[in-house]
């Protein structure tokens, strides 16, 4: 329940400085947002601090909590949840129509690559996700995925078809917070220029990595390959180490 309120308290948060209801872009101090959502003091640090590894406010020591103006800028660039996820919603703006299509559901034998990847044992086993992601109709990723069944036992063809991360999080109660993604682009194959829509001389960008939990256990080794003119991919990056 507490992870719930925290989250709602978030949200809310976010639509406030949707509809610029904060004067000179400051957040209220924690003791006010505190009353004013009726919480503890604890869910409304936790809530800041989650905004704060999210890029969308800042804190200034001695001043207060403010609004990122890239955030005011180009809210689509913000639109997840966690630390550093939301890969494909980096890329994908609002404002338009986005649908999954399953290309591949089936379960595998992890090869001996998945298993370095995943801290996988070598009988151990992993579903095989492979998707296209389309905006308005156009098709934008192929999206292939790799996830230990021990991790996600209900993970069906029916729930790949959304949210992965949205329904582990809901149904197992477990958080991918964590990613070590390489970027990269190199020639189309031709199944990038039959599901992509390319030219055999356009190029694929390439988005391949790792995901992990809260925890530390990697969640999901996924590729993901791009249409080039869609490889417009923003993080927050915070050098404070404290």
């Amino acid at each position: 329940m507490a992870d719930l309120i925290y989250r709602t308290v978030i949200n809310d948060i976010k639509n406030r400085i949707f509809n610029n209801e904060f004067k000179d872009n400051k957040l209220p101090d924690e003791r006010s947002l505190s009353e004013s959502y009726k919480v503890s003091r604890s869910t409304i640090k936790r809530a800041l601090d989650l905004l704060v590894q999210q890029g969308v406010v800042f804190k200034k020591r001695g001043s207060g909590t403010f609004i990122n103006p890239l955030y005011l800028k180009n809210q689509s660039l913000f639109q997840y949840e966690g630390n550093n996820l939301g890969v494909t919603d980096n890329i994908i703006t609002t404002g338009h129509e986005s649908n999954i299509q399953l290309l591949e559901y089936h379960v595998t034998p992890a090869s001996a690559e998945i298993q370095q990847n995943l801290f996988l044992n070598e009988n151990e086993f992993v579903y095989q996700i492979k998707r296209l992601r389309l905006i308005d109709g156009e098709p934008i990723i192929i999206e292939t995925g790799f996830i230990p069944i021990k991790l996600a036992p209900e993970l069906s063809p029916d729930t790949v078809k959304s949210s992965i991360f949205n329904f582990i999080d809901k149904q197992e109660h477990k958080r991918v917070s964590k990613s070590f993604m390489s970027i990269m682009a190199e020639p189309s194959t031709e199944e990038d220029q039959q599901l992509l829509n390319l030219k055999p001389t356009e190029p694929v960008g390439i988005m391949a990595g790792t995901f992990f939990l809260d925890d530390g256990t990697p969640f999901e080794f996924s590729t993901m390959r791009i249409h080039y003119k869609y490889l417009n991919y923003n993080t927050f990056i915070n050098l404070n180490s404290d």
